[in-house]
């Protein structure tokens, strides 16, 4: 009996995992994988993210409205990895940072 190399045999059970009904419930993570996201670049996206959900409830506390800029410094760091479209309907999907989410993809759709 071959064995097989320990890589392709974790790469295997990744795969049925991902296979599983249940992932269907957590888009964002799936696409992290499927991009092959690092460690490091998935604790920058949540960094990122936090960030910008902080900066978003200043400005709500202030009364901004245009919230723009915050959609371009997500666009801007956002991992290269991960479309930015598909990325956060993945995290509103997924229920992450739904509010802050939902308003950049309001500004993101034309």
């Amino acid at each position: 009996m071959n064995k097989e190399n320990n890589g392709d045999l974790c790469a295997f059970h990744l795969q049925l995992l991902l296979d599983v009904e249940e992932m269907d419930r957590y888009p964002f993570t799936r696409l992290v994988i499927d991009r092959e996201v690092t460690k490091r670049e998935y604790r920058q996206t949540m960094h990122l993210l936090d960030t910008l959900e902080a900066r978003y409830e200043q400005e709500k506390e202030i009364g901004l409205m245009d919230h723009t800029p915050l959609l371009l410094h997500y666009a801007g760091m956002l991992c290269p990895k991960l479309p930015v479209g598909e990325s956060l309907e993945a995290l509103l999907e997924e229920g992450l940072y739904e509010e802050l989410i939902s308003r950049l993809l309001l500004l993101h759709k034309p």
